[in-house]
């Protein structure tokens, strides 16, 4: 029977498990999903005096490292899950068991092809990944059931290794399509061009951009660095409940880490939750985990604090217990 990896101080309720259910194939993914054809539009060079917008998407200014108080809800809960790529039928997952709570911050480390990407892909619905077992349930929903496009406009955000370039679109008109599009699904009304730069203004200096920035199409000419930033500023626009980042840290010097570590500390609420996929245990020093899973042959194997990663680091995956 596979253990169900949950830190200690976290007790999974045991809901039944849903029907895993097929996704219809989408060949292209984005962190959000493109509805309408896109006007490109120029913003100004300064800042005009900042707008109020009655917005239900805030983040306020916490760190994640103070982030209780209250009893917190489970966020997702992903039981059994397996998958093969869709092409050759070669089985990746193998079985992996998770739970997120609110507020929670979660690492998966592991060596290069035990299944970490893959994981953070099949969570999202890339279509180059079929699930073949097992369920995956946010906030009561199966996500299984799915598109793509559905999954982020419930609050599923992803930050991908290598991001795409858009050519001809904008980041503020990418940002504006794609923020409009959860907040109907929300229930609330979509902000105009002039609300919606008032509001997308002031999550720059969380990523430490400058306003032009906004006019600049979706990664085409960025640096490695201006990419990672790029998607955390899409998240901090978008205000996902639950955040999957893959491999932010790669290509980063030390002062670009500091600022997307920053970021991601500044958008942790007690009701939004991160899972990070890294390598290194230098992440960590800047975004502090609940808990810490590392995988192996597509299973989650072992489950613990930060100290995990440090022995890792130290010793390598041969220090990993025999499973």
């Amino acid at each position: 029977m596979a253990l169900f990896n949950s830190c200690s101080c976290s007790s999974p309720s045991r809901s039944p498990l849903l029907p895993f259910k097929q996704s219809p194939s989408n060949p292209i993914l984005f962190t959000a999903p493109a509805l309408r054809p896109l006007r490109r539009r120029s913003v100004p060079n300064r800042l005009p005096p900042r707008l109020t917008a009655s917005l239900a998407v805030e983040s306020p200014p916490e760190s994640g490292n103070d982030r209780g108080g209250k009893s917190k809800e489970l966020l997702l809960e992903v039981k059994d899950l397996s998958a093969v790529i869709s092409e050759s039928k070669q089985p990746i997952l193998k079985g992996v068991n998770l739970a997120i709570y609110e507020g929670e911050v979660h690492v998966v480390m592991g060596k290069n092809g035990s299944g970490k990407s893959t994981f953070a892909k099949v969570l999202v619905g890339h279509p180059d990944y079929e699930v073949t077992g097992g369920s995956v349930v946010f906030r009561g929903e199966n996500v299984l059931d799915m598109a793509p496009v559905e999954r982020s406009l419930a609050g599923i955000f992803m930050s991908f290794q290598s991001p795409i370039e858009i050519p001809g679109v904008s980041n503020i008109d990418f940002l504006n399509m794609a923020y409009n599009a959860r907040r109907k699904k929300l229930g609330q009304p979509e902000l105009g061009p002039l609300e919606f730069y008032g509001y997308i203004s002031t999550k720059l200096d969380l990523v430490n951009m400058k306003v032009d920035f906004l006019n600049r199409n979706v990664n085409e000419g960025f640096s490695g660095g201006e990419k990672k930033r790029n998607e955390i500023f899409q998240l901090a626009v978008l205000g996902a409940e639950l955040a999957i980042l893959d491999e932010i840290d790669s290509g980063l010097d030390v002062d670009a880490l500091r600022d997307v570590a920053k970021a991601v500390n500044g958008l942790l609420t007690p009701q939004n939750s991160v899972l990070m996929i890294t390598h290194y245990h230098r992440l960590l020093e800047f975004i502090k985990p609940t808990c810490v899973h590392i995988m192996e042959d597509g299973r989650i194997v072992e489950t613990g604090k930060e100290s995990i990663a440090k022995r890792i680091e130290k010793e390598g995956y041969k220090a990993m217990p025999a499973t």
